[in-house]
Order: C-alpha cells, then sequence, then structure tokens
C-alpha cells in the first residue's frame, strides 16, 4: 500500500521534516525527481525544448530546480511565470511542459497555457488547479501525462477529476516521514500479502460462507452474490431465498434462481420471519451477507434488521439490506448492539440516504464521517472506491473500470467481501480487498458486452494467478 495524506497531514508531515531537514534541501530534492523522471520518459534532454510554467510558491521553486538541472543535460529549458501571455505562447512550441504553476495550497481558479498535443507535460506534485482533497478542478488545469507527488499520494490524484488529469502517478521519496497515514492506495501486492493462503487440511466448512438474497420473483441478484463468494474461497456456501421454501428450483423457474451455482448449498427461506430460521444455522458460519434482491416491503425490512442486529458473525449488508437500516440513527443503534464487525456497502444513492445529506465535495472525508458515526466499515463505491472504518483508517481503490458499470457487478462484489471475511480477514481489509480483486478482474474480461456474470470466474482466475506470482 502507498501512504495518502491530506494537504493538512501533508503540510503537518513537511514542517516536522524540516526541523532536521532544510526546506532547501527537500525542494532540491523534489526538482531533482522531476528533473530525473522527466528525462527518463524522453530519453535524454539534449537539443529538447522544455517549458516550465512556475508560480511563485513552494511548487514554482521545484519547477525551476528541476529547470536548471535540464539545463545541465542539455534541454533548451525556458521558465516562464503562471498566468502570463508568455506562458500560453511557449508551451505550444514545447516538446515537454513542466507543470509547476501551483501546487495544494492553491485557492481561486487556475486558466492553464495550451501545450502541444505532441508535448510531454508533467505535474509537479498535483496538476494546478485541482484540490489536493477533494480532486476537483477549478478553472482548467492542464492535462499530465505524469505527475511526480512528493513523499505520499494526495486524495486529489484519484478522487473527481484528479484521474483524468493527473495522468500517471509517480511518488518520489525527498525525505518526509509519512509513517503517520491513516489513508492508504491498494495494490496488487497487498493481496497476497493480505489474503492468507487455504490452509493444507483445509475442508469445505472453513470458510463457510451464509447469503440471504433474493426472491422468487428476482434470483438474479442471489445468484450473482453466491457465486462471486464461491470463486473468492469461500469454502461452502448456503443461499437462503425468502419465499423459496423447498426444493431447489428447476430450469423452469423464471426470475433467476435456475441460475444459482449447483455447488451452493439450498437454504430455503420462508416468505416471513425468516431471520428465525437464518439465525438458527449460522452455527457453522464464517460469515454472513444480507440484501442483494430482497425486496422492501415491511415484512422483509424488519427480518433484514433483526439479522443485522443478531446475527453472531461478520457480516455484509448491501442493497436491499441497505434500505432496511433506516437512518443514521437507526442503523448505528442495530450495529451497536452487534458483537461481530460489520461492512456496508453503498453506492452514491444509497450512502446518501443512509447519511441525511448529499455527499460533500470532500468524499473521503464523508466517507469517514459517516463510518465513525455508524459503527461499520463503509465501502463507497465508485470509479475510485473509497473504504472507511470507525477507527478512522481509509483505503483508496483505484483498480475499478468501466466494464463495472452494469447491474449485478455490486451483488459479485458483496458475496466476494463475505468470503473474505470467512477467510479470517479483518473487515476494512476484507472490504478493500474485495474492491481491489473485483477490479482488477473486470480488466481481464471483455472490453465490451461486458457482464456480471463474466466477473466470478474471472476473479478466481486473477486470485490464481497474483497467488501464482502471475501478476
Amino acid at each position: 500500500m502507498k501512504p495518502v495524506v491530506t494537504v493538512e497531514q501533508m503540510r503537518a508531515m513537511d514542517e516536522a521534516a524540516q526541523r532536521h531537514t532544510p526546506i532547501e534541501t527537500l525542494a532540491q530534492r523534489a526538482g531533482h525527481s522531476v528533473a530525473v523522471e522527466l528525462l527518463r520518459r524522453l530519453g535524454g534532454a539534449s537539443g529538447r525544448r522544455v517549458v516550465v510554467v512556475a508560480g511563485k510558491g513552494h511548487n514554482g521553486g521545484d519547477g525551476r530546480i528541476a529547470a536548471d538541472l535540464l539545463r545541465r543535460r542539455g534541454a533548451l529549458v525556458k521558465v516562464v511565470d503562471a498566468g502570463s501571455r508568455v506562458a500560453m505562447d511557449a508551451t505550444l512550441a514545447a516538446d515537454a511542459v513542466i507543470d509547476a504553476a501551483y501546487g495544494t495550497g492553491f485557492r481561486g481558479e487556475y486558466v492553464a497555457p495550451e501545450a502541444s498535443p505532441l508535448a510531454f507535460v508533467i505535474a509537479v506534485d498535483i496538476p494546478s488547479g485541482v484540490d489536493g482533497d477533494t480532486g476537483i478542478a477549478h478553472g482548467l488545469p492542464m492535462k499530465a501525462d505524469v505527475t511526480v507527488t512528493f513523499a505520499a499520494c494526495k486524495p486529489g490524484l484519484f478522487l473527481a477529476d484528479g484521474p483524468e488529469l493527473s495522468g500517471e502517478v509517480v511518488v518520489a521519496d525527498i525525505g518526509i516521514d509519512t509513517t503517520a497515514a491513516t489513508a492508504w492506495l491498494m495494490e496488487d501486492s497487498d493481496v497476497t500479502a493480505g489474503l492468507p493462503a487455504r490452509p493444507r487440511n483445509a475442508h469445505k466448512w472453513m470458510s463457510a460462507v451464509y447469503v440471504v438474497a433474493g426472491s422468487v420473483e428476482m434470483g438474479g441478484a442471489a445468484a450473482l452474490c453466491s457465486d462471486g463468494a464461491l470463486h473468492s474461497g469461500a469454502g461452502l456456501v448456503c443461499l437462503g431465498v425468502p419465499g423459496a421454501f423447498g426444493a431447489r428450483p428447476s430450469s423452469s423457474v423464471a426470475g433467476g434462481l435456475a441460475g444459482v451455482p449447483r455447488e451452493v448449498v439450498w437454504g430455503a427461506l420462508p416468505a416471513e420471519d425468516w431471520a428465525k430460521e437464518v439465525l438458527a444455522n449460522l452455527g457453522r458460519y464464517d460469515a454472513l451477507v444480507v440484501g442483494p434482491g430482497l425486496g422492501r416491503d415491511q415484512l422483509t425490512v424488519e427480518s433484514i434488521r433483526r439479522l443485522v442486529e443478531l446475527a453472531p458473525v461478520p457480516l455484509v449488508v448491501d442493497a436491499d439490506g441497505l434500505a432496511a437500516l433506516g437512518s443514521l440513527e437507526e442503523a448505528k443503534e442495530l450495529i451497536a448492539s452487534r458483537k461481530a464487525p460489520c461492512v456496508l456497502t453503498p453506492h452514491d444513492g444509497e450512502l446518501e440516504r443512509l447519511s441525511g445529506r448529499k455527499a460533500p465535495e470532500d468524499r473521503l472525508a464523508h466517507v469517514l464521517g459517516v463510518s465513525k458515526a455508524i459503527g461499520a466499515v463503509v465501502l463507497s463505491k465508485g470509479s475510485t472506491t473509497v473504504v472507511a472504518s470507525p477507527g478512522g483508517e481509509a483505503r483508496l481503490v483505484t483498480s475499478g473500470s468501466p466494464r463495472l458499470a452494469t447491474p449485478g457487478t455490486g451483488d459479485v462484489l458483496s458475496g466476494v467481501i463475505g468470503a473474505f471475511l470467512a477467510r479470517g480477514v479483518d473487515p476494512l481489509q476484507a472490504a478493500c480487498l474485495g474492491a481491489h480483486v473485483h477490479g482488477r478482474a473486470a480488466s481481464l474480461g471483455h472490453s465490451e458486452g461486458f457482464v456480471a456474470g463474466d466477473l466470478p470466474g474471472l476473479i478466481a482466475q486473477w486470485l490464481s494467478a497474483a497467488r501464482d506470482g502471475e501478476i
């Protein structure tokens, strides 16, 4: 994992570093790292036309140091003041542009000069005009091919407009201690490090998951959630479908229940008061997933709420399960009585309903606040997924893909997280590893026409490759 720090946290870390390292030394290291990265990307500097758009602050100072180093390597370097007419003209003729106009402390709006479409653009710490905490672009920032950020990633590089404007993010170590970071960016290596291998003496009741999902009319969500758990290493998956009390459905049954994998144990439930049945059978299970496709009638809501309150195993609440929690205060009261951890997996609309307010610009702070208030791990789905724990830790997951913008992929994700919980992973780690694997697996699928049913097999494929050292 790579540390991610807010603008305020970075300022404090920078000040702490200056107690033993002069600011001039830190600036030299920052400027040098930008110059080295540009040289690597250009394959050399001799004769290359480089324009540095420099502001008056520390960011501009880093850019000017990079300019001096590039000149010594034979580059034809011009330093222009941010916002000047000269900047507009110079960048159009450059082979490379260093955006050192403004850093994370900038406030206001910035209209960047236009660069040649052929120019390589490298941003210093963050693209000028992008908010370091929220990722929101103010004005018209310059789109970078690479951003060299110092000491640690900033949230704004991965949220809102940040990913489109930052390009590839490179973290340069300039001698600032970031061990106090409370947020981290997930990487592939975290999966094998954080997900325990199944032991030699494993059996099917080890890492067993109980899924309560679907209905006679809406079985697709139940099938996808169960399949996601199976392909993520659950030893056994039992599916309980309210109202489908009886034999496993045949292929003639409508609603998608016929698509439930044959390896799933059929745990059909009565249409009403089914929480009692689930609670009576949870003894041999290591995790519970509740919500996908259950519906929102009053009797269903009551059963979900009872299960959330009383289930003695780690729990994932998704989709209709989230709707049943009610207001933030009601959800907090239910979860407070639990003895085992709980993971909530809302999309933006569900998070808004749960928190009782529209998400503010600072998404990371918002998700952390909701998690603390409600007492559960909260996974906020998005192109960058934010996962937060009640203790104030957070993870950013950037493996998401547009392929996942199709019905049912969230149901698969809840099954994956349930399987990871059952495998003994703590709730924050289970949620962020689940989201990372979910996104990385999707990248193996069709770029067009991808559907949720493709995901479970791809998850097993990606996990196996990671375990075998092929990723």
